[in-house]
């Protein structure tokens, strides 16, 4: 029997199979709304078979994007477009998810395929914030901004935003919530060492530079479902000297699950420019640290980075290694990754293909 195929229940939730689509931006929303290109993004994955599809980075301010181009949620016409989005997803079998987000001194730039350097306020770009008042990168190269050091005001308008989104979350029909601690976003410029330099509560030692990631998360966990689970993305390593640990990250994950939370979604790297020659051999690894960090704290893990191949998904589940396997540019070159891989398996196609495709091809 595959363990890859196997469900999963999460709390009140059943996943039909541990094969979950990694959150991906996608930078076609307008003004923070779901388009038309949502909805076949994301539902042509729950279409394919995926157990669970998480939605890309969402904002959770305007100036909480990464891009003009990003989702948000906050406001209410962005859950309008995304309820039959959502429903959708549910129709096909699949848990639809949502990461919740705030880009930070990372914000305010312009799409991958067109340089991704900041905007300027004439170009549509905004303000950034941050820990402190350093620029992410500072080489001349590019044009980095350099951020608003947050004050107390600040913090509590974002951690105050982060729980109206996810009371939109639930509005809108999601049923699995993840909080973007990852990729040098806000959250994990205030946790990593290298960017937090702060002196005050904020700042100093780990629980300290920890406290804007759990009192968020705490405020989140108090207004998102009980019977509905809650995930944490974290930078699993910094990749630089210095930097977090994986040793640290799973010290975090424990105080993560003490405020309620179920599962730690593993990646790694983004904090600063110095990490880009690392991660770019090191992803394969992040599998690795996901099994540190399910067996150091016993919550259940999701293992992401270069995972495309059924074979290679099934050993993760079956080594226990992970819970879930998150799938990105694997889900993009083929949405019905779930489905050839359960063939390759040997597994019942009925458990990912819906009748119409069963009928006339599944055979």
């Amino acid at each position: 029997m595959s363990q890859l195929f196997s469900p999963l229940t999460i709390k009140d939730i059943t996943l039909r199979n541990r094969i979950g689509v990694a959150p991906m931006c996608q930078y076609q929303a307008v003004d923070g709304v779901a388009q038309p290109w949502h909805m076949s993004q994301l539902g042509s994955k729950a279409v394919g078979g995926a157990g669970l599809v998480i939605a890309e980075a969402t904002a959770v301010l305007p100036e909480g994007r990464i891009t003009p181009a990003c989702m948000g949620l906050w406001n209410d016409a962005q859950v309008e477009a995304l309820k039959p989005i959502i429903a959708f997803i549910k129709q096909q079998g699949a848990v639809a998810g949502v990461q919740l987000a705030h880009s930070g001194r990372k914000g305010s730039s312009a799409p991958p395929w067109l340089g991704g350097q900041q905007l300027t306020d004439e170009q549509g770009g905004w303000h950034t914030m941050g820990p402190t008042n350093t620029p992410f990168d500072d080489d001349g190269t590019r044009l980095w901004k350099a951020p608003h050091a947050m004050n107390q005001t600040d913090i509590d308008e974002v951690q105050n935003a982060f729980v109206a989104a996810a009371q939109r979350a639930i509005n809108a029909g999601y049923e699995f919530l993840e909080v973007h601690c990852a990729h040098g976003y806000l959250l994990h410029s205030f946790l990593s060492p290298l960017v937090n330099t702060r002196t005050d509560t904020y700042g100093g030692d780990l629980k300290s530079r920890a406290k804007m990631l759990l009192d968020t998360t705490s405020k989140v966990r108090a207004v998102w479902p009980q019977g509905l689970p809650l995930a944490v993305r974290l930078s699993m390593t910094d990749w630089v000297d210095g930097g977090l640990s994986v040793q640290d990250n799973i010290q975090v994950a424990t105080w993560l699950k003490e405020l309620g939370v179920d599962l730690i979604d593993c990646s790694s790297g983004g904090a600063t420019p110095a990490a880009r020659g690392s991660i770019n051999g090191g992803i394969a690894q992040q599998v690795g640290m996901a099994a540190d960090l399910r067996q150091s704290t016993g919550l259940m893990s999701m293992a992401v980075g270069e995972i495309t191949q059924a074979k290679q998904a099934e050993n993760i589940i079956a080594s226990r290694q992970a819970d879930i396997v998150l799938l990105a540019r694997a889900m993009l070159r083929d949405p019905y990754w779930p489905t050839h891989a359960a063939q390759e398996l040997g597994v019942e196609i009925t458990q990912v293909m819906p009748p119409l495709h069963q009928f006339f091809i599944g055979r």
